[in-house]
């Protein structure tokens, strides 16, 4: 805090900042008007009512002009947090209101100026003025707009970093209640849209991206909205979630965009309707990026992913035809059941062909024939019978998607 000017006995600045306080209230008056004439802020924003505006310049100037009798040695004493209270109440409700910083600080200098012209114009009329004290007054007025505009800045900028954060813990909170379903209600939906800035009906995706604390929502919002498509993004523990307004569009234009350098594994679900659905689409998603083997980096779009997610949603099962057609492997030496599976899944694949299994795998068509040997005489399955195809090859998938075990 700026160590205001002292100087004690000097009777032309008591006496005149004693007749200018008598007509505070003509001077309010007065400075409403400058304002309103000067400050075109305060028309542009109009966020401050009338009577806000002459209770807030009433308290500033009558504080101010105490302030300068202070500094003039008046004999006060009353406590700082008492003489600044007028700025700081200002400067806090200025920032609750949101009115730019520069416009309140504007308003003082031209509130500043009145004082002084106000006790210039006083001083015209009593005999008693002292012109070198006038040379001390005018230092001790500036030097209190500028302490006094300082505090209003200093509460200001607390109050701006208290809004920030209460505004971060609701959109937050309406995040975490779109995720979760809420947005069924019509009144939770209005208010989510109105506050994440999306509207409630159209087609929406929603992607997640496994985070580490980098910030990446801004730059795939900036490149999503250059391929025409609206998102907003909000990290959550571990994860980058983004609501994309997909409109008419096809998800193949988001997942140009994803799919452009990715640093993270990412899901990306398929599309629902309006946002009483986003929480479908969020499952979706999550369900879409599990897919997703350890230690690879890529995006799972969930409509490529059907199977494995359907595996995914329901592990039990899943383990349950694991043991079911692939059991009798988890016997077999863990170097081998590797190079057996792989085969397993190459030859399923190329839709039981020998040759190109052995081109998939890198060894010999005999080497390939072997090894399916192998697999019938251990598992006890005839690969000739197609209809177990599709169990088999779900069988391989959720043994790629589960847990380690076994299998691994």
């Amino acid at each position: 805090m700026t160590e205001l000017p002292h100087r004690v006995g000097t009777r032309t600045a008591t006496s005149l900042v004693t007749d200018v306080l008598s007509r505070v209230p003509e001077l309010t008056d007065a400075l409403v008007r400058i304002i309103q004439e000067q400050n075109p802020g305060y028309r542009r924003v109009n966020v401050v009512p009338r009577h806000d505006l002459w209770q807030s310049c009433h308290d500033n100037l009558t504080r101010v002009l105490q302030l300068v009798s202070r500094a003039a040695g008046d004999g006060s004493d009353t406590p700082d947090d008492e003489v600044y209270d007028a700025a700081r109440a200002t400067g806090r409700l200025r920032a609750q209101q949101r009115m730019p910083l520069d416009d309140v600080l504007r308003s003082f200098r031209l509130g500043g100026r009145l004082v002084w012209e106000s006790l210039i114009n006083q001083a015209r009329t009593d005999e008693r003025t002292d012109p070198d004290e006038l040379l001390d007054l005018a230092s001790w007025v500036w030097a209190v707009v500028d302490e006094t505009s300082a505090q209003v800045a200093i509460a200001y900028h607390a109050t701006e970093r208290e809004l920030v954060r209460v505004d971060e813990q609701r959109r937050a909170t309406l995040w975490e209640g779109l995720l979760h379903g809420r947005a069924k209600d019509p009144a939770f939906a209005y208010q989510a849209a109105h506050n994440i800035g999306v509207p409630v009906d159209g087609r929406y995706a929603v992607a997640v991206i496994d985070h580490d604390g980098a910030g990446e929502g801004d730059g795939l919002e900036c490149r999503l909205a250059a391929a025409g498509v609206t998102s907003v993004w909000q990290v959550r523990t571990n994860t980058l979630v983004g609501l994309l307004a997909v409109g008419d569009g096809a998800l193949d234009v988001v997942l140009a965009v994803l799919r452009e350098n990715p640093t993270a594994p990412a899901g990306l679900s398929m599309t629902v309707q309006g946002l009483p659905d986003v929480d479908v689409a969020y499952r979706q998603a999550v369900l879409a990026r599990n897919t997703i083997p350890p230690g690879r980096v890529e995006v799972a779009a969930l409509a490529e992913r059907l199977p494995e997610a359907l595996l995914l949603s329901s592990p039990d099962l899943a383990e349950q035809l694991i043991h079911r057609r692939l059991g009798p492997l988890l016997k077999v030496p863990r170097p081998e059941r590797r190079l057996l599976l792989d085969t397993l899944d190459a030859w399923l694949a190329t839709g039981g062909s020998v040759n190109q299994t052995a081109n998939a795998v890198h060894c010999h068509r005999n080497t390939v024939i072997n090894r399916l040997r192998r697999i019938e005489s251990t598992t006890g399955l005839d690969l000739a019978d197609t209809t177990a195809h599709l169990e088999l090859s779900l069988a391989l998938r959720a043994s790629w998607l589960l847990p380690p075990g076994p299998l691994a």
